[in-house]
């Protein structure tokens, strides 16, 4: 029985051998091609079939399409606004001064009084003024008698043509003398130029004034500038004589009208200037409050969408990504008008466009997608 068993054994490892180190002799020696015969038959009947896509096993025909969902959006005209930072100037802002010397004779205004153009702000002491004033008189008075006797000694002969052209510039001068020691006098009186408000005290009782000495600072607060700068990127949104609105850091709204736009950007800022003028009747606003400013541009075409359906494309562009009439996604960059309750108002699509809402994120251009529309009103 043992002996058995090792030839048993022997046989069981030859044929082992023979299946697995030679198996190509093995097959040709049995007259197969290496095959085994199942294998044949099933490729006969692969061949003799057509393929089925939808067959256990078999890889789909094309990749599964990710399922967006979409809202369609018409664009409708909307007010446009160019919101700014700004703040309240006098419309004019002067510092008055001396044009002549003298001590200040008048009694000293307060700063905060309300004066009207023409009224005296500083007198000044004449001191010998006048008495220059009446010789420059006297001397015209001399001059036009020399000049008359001259002239008439000419036409008569009797004295030269030189004699009577000294008359006549002597005359000239005197003439120029009086004008001067009038309008010298005329300088002792410093009047306000405009209405306005005092913004100091005029000058004190007694002090003395030279040329360019201060006299007064005088605001015409009616109207009232509001001026900010507008960035480049908006500044041809701008127009002259556009409706603009601002609220004050007081909480007051006022209106008013773009009455100036700088022509030249500021190097530091690259913004230009802008000036809002607005009525100020009652005084109420003063020079150098703050003001959050928006003024009106021309309306445009625009969608309002979730602020939840914007998204960045691979460069980082804001925008939305639309299914266009094949399904196919497609990026479009937008601009952000306003943020709203309902949602956010962009422009840069097209009139009449499908936007996806859900599964943005998933997509990206030129893809396929499964289209679900969003009910009415979700």
């Amino acid at each position: 029985m043992r002996f058995l068993s090792i030839i048993t054994a022997l046989v069981v490892s030859l044929v082992l051998y023979a299946v697995v180190f030679e198996r190509d002799r093995l097959f040709d020696f049995a007259g197969r091609d290496g095959r085994p015969a199942a294998t044949d038959a099933q490729e006969a009947a692969d061949t003799s079939l057509p393929a089925r896509d939808d067959a256990p096993g078999s890889a789909p025909a094309t990749a599964r399409r990710v399922a967006v969902v979409v809202m369609n959006s018409t664009a409708t005209r909307v007010d446009s606004a160019i919101s700014l930072r700004g703040q309240t100037e006098a419309v004019r802002h002067v510092d008055v001064q001396a044009e002549t010397s003298g001590r200040v004779i008048s009694e000293p205004l307060r700063k905060g009084a309300f004066v009207s153009a023409g009224d005296t702000l500083c007198r000044i002491d004449p001191g010998i003024r006048r008495a220059q004033l009446a010789e420059a008189e006297a001397r015209l008075a001399e001059a036009q008698i020399s000049d008359t006797a001259a002239s008439r000694l000419a036409e008569g002969g009797f004295a030269s043509e030189t004699r009577a052209v000294s008359a006549k510039a002597t005359l000239q001068s005197a003439r120029a003398a009086v004008e001067a020691a009038q309008t010298e006098l005329g300088r002792l009186v410093i009047a306000a130029p405009f209405d306005g408000v005092l913004d100091s005290d005029t000058a004190e009782l007694g002090s003395l004034m030279q040329p360019g000495t201060h006299c007064a600072t005088i605001l015409q607060l009616d109207p009232m500038k509001i001026v900010a700068y507008v960035p480049e990127t908006v500044v041809d949104d701008v127009q002259i004589g556009a409706a603009a609105q601002a609220r004050l850091s007081s909480g007051r709204d006022v209106q008013g009208q773009v009455t100036f736009l700088s022509r030249s950007a500021d190097p530091a800022t690259r913004t230009f200037q802008v000036e809002i003028t607005t009525p100020n009747k009652d005084l109420a606003l003063r020079d150098g409050q703050s003001a959050d400013i928006a003024i009106a541009a021309d309306g445009v075409a625009a969608h309002r969408v979730p602020a939840s359906a914007l998204t960045l494309d691979d460069s980082g562009t804001m925008g939305l990504r639309t299914v266009d009439a094949d399904d196919t996604v497609r990026f479009y960059p937008v601009k952000l008008l306003r943020d709203t309750l309902d949602g956010v108002i962009v422009t840069g699509l097209p009139d009449t466009v499908r936007i996806i809402i859900t599964g943005q994120e998933y997509v990206t251009e030129g893809v396929p997608v499964d289209v679900t529309e969003a009910e009415q009103g979700s």
